[in-house]
């Protein structure tokens, strides 16, 4: 095994350990201390990889908008690629939560991390744009008149609404079971493009044009701002 091949399998070591402390902590924070007893490694290997806990932190999050995006570039029917937009954040839901939190707070308070910032950016604008041609294709498949735009807002507030609940202690000692909610929500969202039926056999998608555009004109203003 090379010494590049090394140094990546001890890195991804390092980013899966870290996530899995994360999780654990409960509070969206960990020590490198901690990490390094773990892994059973020197604090200062650690540094040989990641330059501080911040970039630590968005490396982790880079790695799981890697692993939606993969997700979403399955080729199937347009009804699977909407479930499973669904299901990202109602499978595990504490990380999805854990992670969105964690970034805000870095986006909001952190510095010199521009490179790894854009770099996330550029990712999830390629899923971004596929998940708009999964919504899409959906509506289309229905002979819905629902824009894409309501579509994908609805998806998501759906994703963080029931990401919420079911990590909530509250639901998990009283009010039911994960999979049935999980079940539940998925159908909703399913079914929901059928309660705007339309006449027309095939729909002008101007929304989700001016969706793709919106992104690709984002792109450079991403890139010029510092974080």
């Amino acid at each position: 095994m090379s010494r590049q091949h090394q140094f990546k399998l001890r890195e991804e070591n390092i980013l899966a350990m870290a996530e899995q402390l994360l999780l654990e902590s409960g509070d969206g924070d960990i020590t490198l201390d901690s990490l390094a007893d773990q892994l059973d490694l020197a604090k200062g290997t650690l540094y040989k990889h990641f330059s501080s806990k911040d970039e630590l932190y968005l490396r982790i999050i880079i790695r799981y908008e890697e692993q939606l995006f993969d997700i979403n570039r399955i080729d199937d029917c347009p009804s699977a690629g909407v479930s499973r937009m669904i299901l990202q954040q109602l499978l595990n839901p504490q990380k999805a939560m854990l992670l969105n939190q964690i970034e805000e707070r870095l986006a909001a308070s952190v510095t010199g991390l521009n490179r790894l910032f854009a770099e996330l950016y550029d990712i999830r604008r390629q899923r971004m744009k596929r998940l708009i041609d999964i919504a899409s294709a959906y509506l289309q498949q229905q002979h819905s008149r629902m824009s894409t735009r309501d579509y994908l807002s609805s998806i998501w507030a759906m994703g963080q609404g029931g990401a919420g609940l079911l990590n909530s202690s509250f639901y998990q000692r009283y009010l039911g079971r994960r999979d049935t909610l999980r079940h539940a929500l998925v159908l909703q969202m399913l079914e929901l493009p059928s309660r705007y039926p339309s006449e027309e056999k095939v729909l002008a998608d101007d929304d989700m044009h001016e969706l793709v555009e919106q992104i690709d004109s984002e792109t450079q203003a991403h890139r010029s701002m510092t974080y």
